[in-house]
């Protein structure tokens, strides 16, 4: 594989070669992150680019979040010249990510045995809706679809209101998780053995894995989940929400132990006694009453108090904050996690970088650039010598 011409030379990544076919959130977002450890990442796009360009500010926003650190090239793949330099690029690389609808890839002539023989060591790793064996794997997939038929949003809402999404795209987002994670798998065994792989990820077994708690209970009880709202099923106070003098704070204290200092600290030490609260299934049974008793205590402390107070008895509690508050956090600005991106024309923004830091991989305030359509395609042509480019 060529040396690395883009990317620092003690990132992990570093001289490897990503070709990302990716649209939208969990093809692209997998490749960001393997750009964020050192490789390089060239984006393939149609005429029209990745579909996220098109569909206003949700799709800029998805640009902004999931292509940093790319490199762009507009390659027409219905066209025979455009379609080579594809192939060219695909048997330099070490890592091919995409998400085309299943069918796509294969009608292009670039199905995994394709890229095998162009390419016995790359790593391709291919996302799809539903996966690729059942009855669904010609269906179109998107984070909602995989929310909708794998339980989760008939376990999220209040209980009589109707299922709710998650207010992001969580599944697509940890799609991408997975398929980084996979990758990395499958590069560090390549290193060993000296043999490529090849990766399905679907969003419906993320979106399944990502319950495996509520599985797990489901498992012990036979009892479907169901929407409940806030608070956990089976124990009480957990995850359970007080509105304070200025906001909201979420608690968990549920151990015998933690729910007698919680009653001490809100002046009520006559509760663990209570027959309605002497135990967490009794205390599940009332948690109405239990809220009730204890609303009164929050009301009159604004949140960053009644966070210290609890935190003072190690009893786990959180404010609810809104983006702007996230923002001003002092445990999020010392954090780091929040750095600068910046855009072809110029603009620069805030978005979250790497969830993680290490020395090899230290945090920076620069996020990357975003590129525009194509902006590479003349750089990427001279870099890996694919000859006369149409430039589609």
């Amino acid at each position: 594989m060529p040396d690395s011409e883009y990317a620092p030379d003690d990132l992990p990544l570093s001289g490897i070669t990503v070709v990302d076919f990716g649209q939208y959130i969990a093809a692209p977002g997998a490749a960001q992150t393997l750009a964020d450890l050192g490789a390089d990442v060239l984006k393939i796009e149609g005429p029209g680019g990745d579909q996220a360009r098109g569909i206003g500010v949700y799709g800029e926003a998805i640009m902004r979040a999931y292509n940093r650190r790319k490199k762009s090239i507009v390659l027409d793949l219905k066209a025979e010249d455009d379609l080579r330099h594809a192939r060219a690029l695909i048997a330099r690389a070490d890592v091919v990510i995409h998400n085309l609808r299943p069918g796509v890839m294969e009608k292009l002539g670039l199905s995994a045995d394709d890229i095998r023989e162009l390419n016995p060591t790359v790593i391709l790793a291919a996302v799809s809706g539903f996966g690729t064996d059942g009855p669904s794997r010609r269906r179109p997939g998107l984070d909602i679809a995989a929310q909708a038929e794998t339980g989760m949003m008939s376990v999220t809402g209040e209980a009589d209101g109707d299922p709710q999404r998650v207010g992001f795209p969580l599944v697509d987002h940890a799609t991408s998780y997975v398929v980084t994670q996979a990758v990395l798998a499958a590069l560090f065994r390549r290193e060993r053995t000296g043999l490529g792989d090849d990766i399905d990820v679907s969003l419906l077994d993320v979106a399944i894995d990502l319950q495996c708690a509520n599985w797990g209970e489901y498992s012990i009880t036979g009892v479907a989940p169901h929407r409940r709202g806030n608070g956990q099923p089976t124990a009480a106070p957990a995850a359970d929400i007080f509105p304070t003098a200025d906001g909201s704070i979420v608690i968990s204290a549920y151990t015998e132990q933690r729910f007698a200092q919680l009653c001490d600290l809100a002046g009520r030490p006559d509760l663990p006694k209570d027959p309605r609260f002497v135990d967490n299934p009794s205390r599940v049974a009332h948690r109405g009453e239990l809220l009730a008793v204890l609303a009164p205590f929050f009301a009159g402390l604004d949140t960053e108090a009644a966070l210290a107070a609890l935190t003072s008895v190690g009893i786990v509690a959180g404010a609810v904050r809104t983006y702007d508050q996230v923002q001003s956090a002092p445990d999020v600005i010392a954090s780091g996690i929040f750095a600068t991106g910046s855009t072809g024309d110029g603009h620069t923004y805030s978005i979250p970088g790497l969830p993680y830091r290490s020395r090899s991989t230290p945090r920076t305030a620069d996020a990357g650039w975003v590129p525009e359509l194509g902006e590479h395609s003349h750089e990427i042509v001279a870099h890996y010598r694919l000859g006369e480019h149409s430039l589609t």
